[in-house]
């Protein structure tokens, strides 16, 4: 019996898991029901496991039957979810008003879970497998908590392996680049002083912000388009604007607050995106004669898959799903992920697993978007399956 379909023997069990963690989605650092729904998991399968690493991150510990060995490998999946309410009307929708798991990592984490109980019950190895179950991937770098709390100190993992529900590529499919994966993910703060006034009887005295900024979002989307190589990828996103009220209709703020984003997948670029924002904010404001901050902030680095280890895990993804599953030409993406982090410390591969049917396939961060049940057993195989041929390559080796 492959492993897939050892999985999805269980499916109903573990579908009943993926549905209770998505009603009750829980915010970076804040995971504390979830990480208990987890422990009492391992716990039931014997699993030791240690809690609060990285605040609320936990990390199981399956130790093969012929020995500990030399070689150990870790499967990360992230827990928090997003600040968002949730539109999907199902069943077991969100159960907290402005709180939703919008990026599947309910499916994360009972993906690993199935891979836990595989290996669990499978350990003709030798060696040690983590399971390592992250906190905050949405913008609080838990990862680098994690990292920063000793988690390769603790558990000196050789590589490590993560994977991401993706809803753009068909259900089945999984795609891993070799190299860059995911974007450098920065954060942009814009505050624009001016000077307020009336609207109607003298806005020639102010220095109007809200005209100002309309300017400089215009101008933003110039960076990408005539100050980076065609050839490169780069994104200036500005995706949130507060300044004045909508009661006073007449009233020039004195203040406009601009929010965004900058995604790179190359470290020259990130300079000049940052090196650009800069100067195009500053040399607006100052045509109007106003002022302006800009905090820009370098949240993630990109996800940069080791060659070996992305080369190792596109194998692995031929054995489990053929060769025609396989995306054989794949291409990075700008999303962020700080799974960055803990790649920096230890070689390893980030892969897309495709989520898609073709029909009402909402992306990720959308209201409306719900995990794909059926790739629990897809991938929580494929975790287990790179887990056991890390291994089993090791002790070849040895």
């Amino acid at each position: 019996m492959s492993i897939a379909s050892a999985i999805a023997e269980e499916i109903v069990d573990l579908k009943k898991i993926r549905h209770g963690l998505h009603a009750h989605p829980e915010l970076g650092f804040q995971e504390h029901r979830t990480a208990q729904v987890i422990a009492d998991e391992l716990q039931r399968l014997g699993i030791p496991f240690h809690a609060n690493i990285g605040k609320t991150g936990l990390v199981g510990v399956i130790k093969g039957l012929r020995g500990a060995g030399r070689k150990s490998v870790g499967l990360r999946a992230d827990m928090d979810a997003l600040p968002l309410q949730e539109c999907t009307g199902l069943a077991y929708q969100s159960s907290t008003p402005g709180r939703m798991h919008a990026c599947g990592h309910d499916g994360h984490v009972t993906m690993l879970l199935a891979a836990a109980r595989y290996l669990q019950a499978h350990r003709d190895f030798e060696g040690t497998v983590y399971l390592i179950f992250q906190p905050g991937e949405e913008g609080y770098a838990g990862a680098r908590e994690m990292v920063e709390d000793g988690l390769f100190e603790q558990f000196n993992a050789d590589e490590i392996y993560a994977l991401h529900n993706w809803p753009s590529l068909p259900i089945g499919t999984v795609s891993i680049v070799d190299g860059p994966a995911m974007g450098a993910t920065d954060r942009i703060r814009i505050r624009i002083r001016g000077v307020g006034g009336h609207g109607g009887v003298a806005p020639h005295r102010a220095i109007d912000p809200v005209l100002i900024a309309g300017h400089l979002i215009v101008a933003m989307q110039s960076i990408v388009s005539r100050n980076l190589d065609p050839l490169e990828s780069g994104v200036v996103s500005l995706c949130g604007i507060k300044g004045g009220t909508m009661d006073g209709f007449a009233v020039i703020p004195d203040e406009v607050e601009i929010v965004g984003t900058c995604r790179s997948l190359n470290p020259e670029v990130q300079n000049l995106l940052e090196k650009r924002v800069n100067e195009v904010v500053q040399g607006v404001v100052a045509t109007f004669g106003a002022t302006a901050t800009v905090e820009y902030e370098r949240l993630f680095p990109m996800v940069i898959n080791s060659s070996a280890e992305a080369q190792f895990a596109n194998e692995v993804a031929k054995e489990i799903l053929g060769v025609e599953n396989v995306v054989a030409i794949p291409k990075p993406s700008l999303g962020g992920e700080d799974f960055s982090f803990m790649l920096q410390k230890k070689p390893g591969a980030y892969i897309h697993l495709g989520t898609g049917v073709g029909k009402n396939d909402y992306g990720l961060h959308n209201p409306n978007f719900d995990f794909n049940d059926d790739a629990i057993p897809i991938g929580g195989a494929l975790l287990a399956r790179l887990a056991e041929r890390s291994l089993q390559k090791a002790a070849q080796t040895d």
